[in-house]
């Protein structure tokens, strides 16, 4: 498969996924049912959840800095702000390419290498990766009996034990091949993770690591509350438990990453979370529906006026400058 091919997989895959996940969606709740919710939606807390979204993405644009200062670079806040902004709209085209432009706004306007502004976006995404990863294992331990009991309903002991202690094994062998391996591919494997934990271990090399790390777990803060308030928008969802909002979180949080922005995909994870707690189906679709369009507006208008503005606001502090 050469690469024209595989870069016509990346983008016809998300999409195709994201048609599939929208028709299944519309299958499980008819139309007019959700068109009813989105009329009496309750949009004070809707609005409240766009703001909390919009505190996280500022806040992840100051923290940017932080990562680039230790190379000598102090970007202008507005540059990051919009870069963020730009790469979260871009990604709704082609998954993962915003990345790329967010490092390229400050390649041809901050005069930063590509490959080091790239670098930060890693490492960054690095950091975000060990609080989801707290997120989750909080969520076991505080409804472990819970989540226990739905799985064992469904899956028996013994078939849970078999499965954890495979995987145990196989993490064994898998690392024990890496360490004695000197193969190409064990090599390359060896970097990759080499890099991840040099990109982990670089933040507390930081000058500033003790911001970057309040900036990450406010971020991450923001995104739960942003889930939790828009949660009292619909009444059937309003007094809903707070293990099935962390649930739900958990699982909408990963179906981003399978359709461009989570379209289609965002509104059934949170319905597939929430049916563990039996939750009806019409709400559990409407609130996932709601939470995905009222961020995705925001995105759609900050990203959108972001990359207008970009070449003008840069060309007013080149003249000012001047």
């Amino acid at each position: 498969m050469n690469s024209k091919q595989k870069s016509i997989l990346k983008i016809s895959i998300p999409i195709l996924l994201s048609i599939v996940a929208i028709w299944y969606s519309f299958s499980i709740i008819p139309i007019e049912n959700l068109i009813s919710s989105f009329k009496e939606a309750n949009y004070t807390y809707v609005l409240i959840g766009a703001l909390l979204g919009l505190l996280s993405h500022l806040s992840r644009a100051y923290r940017w800095r932080f990562q680039l200062e230790p190379m000598g670079y102090k970007i202008k806040l507005g540059n990051s702000v919009m870069a963020v902004f730009a790469a979260y709209l871009i990604n709704y085209t082609i998954p993962r390419a915003g990345e790329v432009a967010r490092a390229s706004v400050l390649t041809n306007y901050e005069g930063i290498p590509f490959e080091k502004s790239f670098g930060t976006i890693v490492s960054e995404r690095i950091a975000d990766m060990v609080v989801m990863l707290g997120i989750i294992f909080v969520t076991l331990l505080l409804q472990f009996d819970f989540i226990y009991e739905k799985l064992s309903e469904s899956i028996s002991l013994y078939k849970i034990t078999i499965t954890a202690v495979s995987i145990v094994i196989i993490v064994m062998i898998l690392t024990r091949i890496i360490q004695k391996g000197n193969s190409k591919i064990i090599l390359k494997i060896k970097s990759f993770v080499n890099g991840l934990l040099e990109g982990v271990l670089s933040i507390f090399k930081m000058k500033k690591k003790w911001l970057f790390i309040f900036h990450t777990l406010f971020i991450w803060s923001m995104y739960v509350l942003m889930f939790y308030v828009t949660s009292f928008s619909i009444p059937e969802t309003s007094d809903i438990p707070f293990a099935a909002i962390l649930v739900g979180f958990i699982l909408a949080s990963f179906s981003i990453a399978a359709t461009n922005g989570g379209i289609g995909s965002y509104p059934l994870a949170i319905y597939a979370a929430f049916s563990i707690f039996n939750i009806p189906e019409d709400p559990s679709i409407a609130f996932g529906w709601i939470m995905w369009t009222s961020q995705t507006l925001m995105i759609m208008f900050f990203g959108g006026l972001s990359l207008l503005y970009l070449p003008f606001y840069n060309r007013k502090i080149s003249k000012t400058n001047f």
